[in-house]
């Protein structure tokens, strides 16, 4: 294989209602008949899209914004949060209202039993609020958390905790990364694991979580639906999510 191609999920792979569209299907499975690698880098955690890697049979992934890297079905690069600060910042967001969902590779728990901010969160990923377990970061590997607070009042949690990185992706939710941690980071493992150039090296997204892949691949592809700041930094605009954007993207690029 001579190329490899890395899709975002939420408004690249799949539409504004969460749906897969058939012509993006049809474009993947075209794209492996004809001999590119193709793999997902996205900020959902693995179990957050087991389905559509079963649907589109792709085995490779880069998740929880890199730093969860799966090859052929095996984890290759985990980089997991700093418990210890992770359990800092929970309670000193619980004092400001603010809850928090921890997450692993396998599930996520929430720190309260009910919050209107995680029900508008996670339910617009079609997910239901996870159950409460105020102690689930307690010796377990977490490679992701989600912090629940309106615009704006993650800039304390930012200035507070140099140790990670805050990227919001909801009126309602920011996610918690480890500083420096990114898609970028993860994909750069595993384009080392298949020896690919820079220049063989695609990638398509939407958000702000995109920006650092875009920039580290060779050919970064922003969806017509993306954030300003993403179509600025690509090397190429495509049309919406919900106009085809993947297949007119791949077919511009003469990748099908």
């Amino acid at each position: 294989m001579s190329k490899i191609v890395f899709f975002d999920i939420d408004g690249t792979l799949l539409d504004h209602d969460k749906n897969l569209p058939a012509s993006t299907k049809e474009a993947i499975v075209t794209l492996k008949n004809n001999g590119v690698f193709v793999a997902i880098a996205t900020g959902r955690a693995p179990f957050m899209f087991e389905y559509l890697r079963e649907e589109l049979e792709i085995d490779s992934f880069v998740s929880f914004n890199g730093q969860y890297v799966v090859f052929e079905g095996e984890p290759i690069s985990q980089n997991p949060l700093n418990n210890g600060k992770i359990e800092e910042l929970y309670f000193e967001a619980a004092d400001k209202g603010h809850p928090v969902v921890f997450m692993n590779h396998m599930t996520m728990k929430s720190s309260v039993k009910h919050h209107e901010y995680i029900e508008k969160s996670l339910g617009g990923l079609k997910f239901a609020h996870p159950e409460h377990d105020d102690r689930f970061y307690v010796d377990r590997e977490l490679y992701q958390t989600l912090l629940f607070c309106e615009e704006g009042q993650e800039k304390y949690y930012r200035e507070t905790y140099p140790e990670f990185n805050f990227i919001r992706w909801h009126p309602y939710s920011v996610d918690i990364l480890p500083a420096g941690g990114s898609k970028a980071e993860g994909i750069k493992k595993m384009v080392e694991r298949l020896g690919f150039k820079r220049e063989d090296v695609y990638a398509f997204g939407d958000g702000l979580n995109d920006l650092e892949m875009i920039q580290a691949v060779g050919t970064g592809v922003a969806m017509g639906n993306s954030v300003p700041e993403l179509k600025k930094l690509a090397n190429m605009v495509t049309r919406d999510v919900d106009d085809d954007g993947i297949w007119h993207g791949l077919k511009e690029l003469e990748l099908i």
